[in-house]
C-alpha cells in the first residue's frame, strides 16, 4: 500500500502522485498542463485513500454463468468532500472521479499577507464563505487543500467544519499535494484527531510564510492570476 507513516502525517508514495508532482513544480508548466496536474493528482489521491483507508465487504454477486463472491468499498456513499477555495477546486475535480456520489461543501479562506507572519509562525485568517452539507458520525470527511504551510488556514477551516457539523465524523482527511513541516506539526497539535495525507513534506518555510521548494502560489497557478 503506497502510504507511508511519517508519524505526524501520511505520505502518498505512488510513483504516479510523484511523477505528477514533479511536473505541478515545474515553473515551465503551463497554466492549462497545472490544472490537468491537480486534477490528476486528485484523482490519484482519491484512490490510495480508498485503497489505505476504507473497508470492504464481501458481496454475492450473479454473473451471466455462475454465482460467486465479489469484493466492494463500504462507505462509498458516506464520503464529505470538503473544497478550500480556490487553489482546492482542481484537485477536489480530481477527488470526485475517485468519489462520485461524496457530498460537497465549500469554505473560502485565505490568510492576512500583509500583516505577515507573528511570532508563533502563524497568519491571521479570514473566512468569507462557508457551506457545508450534513456531516454525520458515519462520514469520512477529506479537507483539500494542495498547500499545507504554516497551517493556519487549516486549523481555521477545520474549527468551522467540526462547528457546524456538532459531532465527530468517523474519519476525517486533511489532504494536500505538498506540506510544511510547521503546518503538519500545528495542525497535528491542535487537531490530533485529523489523519493527514500529503504527497511531499517540503523543507521549510520561508520568511513570508511560502514552502520552499513547493511549486509556488497553486491558485495564481491553476487561475492564471498574479
Amino acid at each position: 500500500m503506497p502510504i507511508e507513516d511519517r508519524d505526524d502525517a501520511y505520505l502518498i508514495t505512488h510513483a504516479l502522485a510523484k511523477d505528477t508532482l514533479s511536473r505541478l513544480r515545474d515553473v515551465e508548466t503551463t497554466q492549462v498542463a497545472f490544472r490537468k496536474g491537480l486534477v490528476k493528482l486528485g484523482r490519484i489521491c482519491g484512490y490510495e485513500i480508498i485503497d489505505g483507508a476504507m473497508e470492504t465487504e464481501y458481496v454475492t454477486i450473479q454473473t451471466p454463468l455462475a454465482e460467486t463472491t465479489g469484493e466492494r468499498v463500504k462507505g462509498l456513499d458516506n464520503v464529505v468532500i470538503i473544497n478550500v477555495l480556490r487553489a482546492a477546486t482542481p484537485f477536489v475535480e480530481g477527488l470526485l472521479k475517485a468519489f462520485p456520489r461524496a457530498k460537497q461543501g465549500v469554505i473560502s479562506a485565505g490568510r492576512d499577507e500583509e500583516a505577515g507572519m507573528d511570532d508563533d509562525g502563524g497568519f491571521p485568517i479570514t473566512i468569507d464563505y462557508v457551506k457545508l452539507p450534513e456531516i454525520t458520525e458515519k462520514d469520512t470527511v477529506i479537507v483539500a487543500d494542495p498547500m499545507l504551510a504554516t497551517g493556519s488556514t487549516m486549523c481555521s477551516v477545520l474549527d468551522h467544519i467540526l462547528e457546524n457539523a456538532g459531532v465527530d465524523p468517523e474519519k476525517l482527511f486533511v489532504l494536500s499535494a505538498v506540506s510544511a513541516p510547521d503546518g503538519l506539526l500545528r495542525v497535528d497539535n491542535e487537531f490530533p484527531e485529523v489523519d493527514l495525507l500529503t504527497v511531499a513534506i517540503d523543507d521549510y518555510l520561508d520568511d513570508d510564510g511560502y514552502i520552499v521548494p513547493g511549486l509556488g502560489d497553486a491558485g495564481d497557478r491553476a487561475f492564471r492570476t498574479t
